[in-house]
């Protein structure tokens, strides 16, 4: 069975790295764990580098933080669906807000929970994901900062998540400036100004950052060393904490070209034959993983002789070329990972979760 590999010295060094910059700068922050899709042995490792704050969009997920650690400060990072308000008082310390109607159920649950339920209001920036209009954000506040049991902790935005809209620092001053008119009308205080993600920290790195920013929300960064900006590694980054090993159940000779009358396949795809690889051969390997775990879009072989060439529900092909190379049947093949491909592997039940 292909197995994913969390490799913890690499998860250490990230987290160390990315812990002494915003502590420099006296920026709070949190982990996002969603990547781990309620994976206790990968949660227990977050928890166990030091992480006193978790954000998730599964309360299933907060769950499990909260019974393995019951002082972790749980943050749910999306607006509540309404027939999970119940649960997520309970296991959610903290919840991203946009409706007033759900924030009035919170505030009801929390009450019957004997509870003080903290949000962050979010702020539409320009990604059209979720976020309450700039210019209603006064009216939004002032209905509920007086609710029982509701205590707002924060403004925050996200961007790059949906459209791609990228962070700037106008933008980010915007937000800045939104927290100062509201503790300025309602004489209120907010804690947090919650505008950092792994696609802001690059603006920190160069000394960019507004100084109002002071949460951040960092996953990906941290389990992939990657600066969204450049799409190139973080000098200083470790990009091998996860990495998918798949084992080889065949390897045989084989005609480069396909026999027969070529038709789409179950995926939807039709090859065309590049006519210079008539005649020719070339080994051809078989994986113990589809499509069902990943897409392999989200794949690149730690080995550059390696080509893969397609895949179907359940096995990959790839080509090792004109000879074996020294692979054999039962040998495995390492695989580095995009974000979308490690979500897709540690949601499958498929694939072996392991910590080196």
């Amino acid at each position: 069975m292909a197995y994913l590999k969390l490799k913890r010295k690499s998860l250490q060094h990230n987290y160390q790295f990315i812990a002494k910059r915003l502590d420099k700068e006296g920026i709070e922050w949190g982990v996002v764990s969603k990547l781990l899709c309620g994976t206790v042995k990968y949660i227990q490792e977050l928890i166990d580098l030091g992480v006193t704050e978790i954000h998730d969009s599964r309360v299933s997920n907060l769950k499990k933080v909260k019974e393995i650690n019951k002082d972790v400060q749980t943050v749910y990072i999306k607006p509540p669906a309404k027939k999970a308000i119940k649960n997520i008082v309970q296991y959610a310390d903290v919840s991203f807000n946009t409706e007033l109607s759900t924030i009035r159920l919170l505030s009801e649950e929390a009450g019957k929970q004997g509870k003080l339920h903290k949000i962050i209001i979010m702020i539409e920036m320009g990604d059209l994901r979720e976020g309450v209009l700039g210019e209603h954000l006064l009216d939004f506040y002032g209905k509920i900062f007086e609710l029982p049991n509701i205590t707002v902790v924060g403004l925050g935005t996200n961007l790059n998540c949906l459209y791609g809209v990228m962070p700037s620092q106008d933008k980010l001053i915007q937000l800045s400036l939104y927290k100062q008119l509201v503790e300025a009308k309602f004489n209120r205080k907010i804690e947090w100004v919650s505008g950092g993600t792994s696609v802001v920290f690059p603006l920190l790195l160069n000394r960019q950052l507004p100084k109002g920013i002071n949460h951040f929300r960092i996953g990906e960064m941290l389990y992939f060393g990657n600066n969204l900006f450049t799409e190139k590694t973080v000098k200083g980054m470790k990009t091998d904490v996860f990495t998918l090993h798949a084992q080889i159940i065949e390897l045989i000779e084989k005609p480069k070209v396909p026999t027969g009358e070529l038709a789409s396949n179950p995926s939807g795809e039709q090859f065309e034959i590049n006519e210079e690889d008539y005649g020719k051969m070339s080994y051809r390997a078989i994986l113990d993983l589809g499509l069902l775990d990943i897409s392999t879009d989200f794949l690149t072989p730690i080995d550059k002789g390696i080509e893969i060439t397609g895949a179907s529900s359940d096995m990959i092909v790839i080509d090792l070329g004109s000879t074996k190379r020294n692979y054999k049947v039962g040998d495995w093949v390492k695989f580095k990972l995009k974000y979308m491909g490690a979500l897709g592997l540690l949601n499958s039940n498929y694939i072996d979760k392991i910590v080196e």
